[in-house]
This record gives structure tokens, C-alpha cells and sequence, in this order.
């Protein structure tokens, strides 16, 4: 009996390693259009964790775009149209040595001088950042990268190209703001 439990245990352990786990998306709905995220579960846990806690609770919906940097990247997840910024849960620990990296079309969190500082923001990289992995960051840590653009490449250029312009605090902000509408968790 106990040799057909362990046979038993032992197929469905071989059965779940089989059958990949489906891929989670994301799809934030802008004022330029869709973009699809899907999220590596697998080599991100606690980083796509923290991303989808963000999405259920609607904490996406209603913010902007507020740093844009052609050749660089795209920041948003934090601050709402008059740039009061939304408050947020505590800090995750960083995953940056999970090797993805911060290549055209992937999403990384965004942080602070601090590594383990990464909360909602989030930045999609529109050109190749490699000086972002943590092989190759100044700081030893880099960023973490959690998944990428699978559709809506496209909206996140016309999102790059717009002109932006200094105010308050920020630097790079889009003269005509980049409304997240609702971000939305698909499977």
C-alpha cells in the first residue's frame, strides 16, 4: 500500500511538471491604446506577486505616465493626474537576479537607491538597458524584470515619442498626459 501512495505522489508530481502553468497577462487600458504584460511567475514570484496585488485592487486605474525618456524607458504605476502620488503597500524584496533582462519590451519595477525599495511603479524598457541587469548595474543590484509587452509595442512608442517637459519634481513629463483607464489581470 504504501509503495502505490509513493507511485501514486510520484505521478502527480511528474503530471504538474508537465503542464506548464498558464501564462498571466495583464492588459492596461490607455488613453493611446492597449498593452498586454505577460508576467514570468516563475523567475519574478514575489515581483509578479506584488504587480498582480496592485492590479486586483484597482491601485493602476486612474494614473499616468509620469516620466518618459525616448531611448530609455517609460515609468508610470504611482502618481495620479495632478501628481499626488497613491499610496502603496510596503516595499518588496528585489528580484533582480532572476535572469531576465532589461531588453526592448520588458517591465521591470521601479526603486530607490534603496534595492529592496520596489512598491507599485513600474517601468517598460523601449530600447535594450542592459546596464539595468544586475550583472552590469553601478550599484551591484540593477532591476528586477518581471515580464514584457506581448501587444500594444506600438502604444508604448507613441507613448516614448511624446514631448515631455519639466514640472515640480518630475522631469519628464508628458506635456499631454498618458491615462492608465483600468488595468485588468487575464489568464
Amino acid at each position: 500500500m504504501k509503495q502505490l501512495s509513493r507511485l501514486i505522489l510520484a505521478a502527480a508530481t511528474l503530471a504538474s511538471l508537465a503542464v506548464p502553468a498558464l501564462a498571466e497577462t495583464v492588459r492596461l487600458k490607455t488613453s493611446l491604446g492597449d498593452i498586454v504584460l505577460q508576467l514570468d511567475r516563475e523567475k519574478a514570484p514575489k515581483t509578479v506577486e506584488n504587480f498582480v496585488g496592485y492590479v486586483k485592487s484597482r491601485h493602476y486605474d486612474g494614473l499616468i505616465f509620469h516620466r518618459v525618456i525616448d531611448g530609455f524607458m517609460v515609468q508610470g504605476g504611482g502618481m495620479t493626474p495632478d501628481l499626488t502620488e497613491r499610496p502603496t503597500r510596503p516595499p518588496i524584496p528585489l528580484e533582480s537576479r532572476n535572469g531576465l533582462s532589461n531588453v526592448r519590451g520588458s517591465i521591470a519595477m521601479a526603486r530607490t537607491a534603496v534595492p529592496d525599495s520596489a512598491t507599485s511603479q513600474f517601468f517598460i524598457n523601449v530600447a535594450d538597458n542592459l546596464r539595468l541587469d544586475q550583472a552590469n548595474a553601478r550599484d551591484g543590484e540593477g532591476y528586477a524584470v518581471f515580464g514584457r509587452v506581448v501587444e500594444g509595442m506600438d502604444v508604448v512608442d507613441k507613448i516614448r515619442l511624446l514631448p515631455t517637459q519639466p514640472r515640480g519634481t518630475h522631469g519628464n513629463l508628458p506635456v499631454t498626459p498618458v491615462l492608465i483607464i483600468k488595468a485588468t489581470l487575464e489568464k
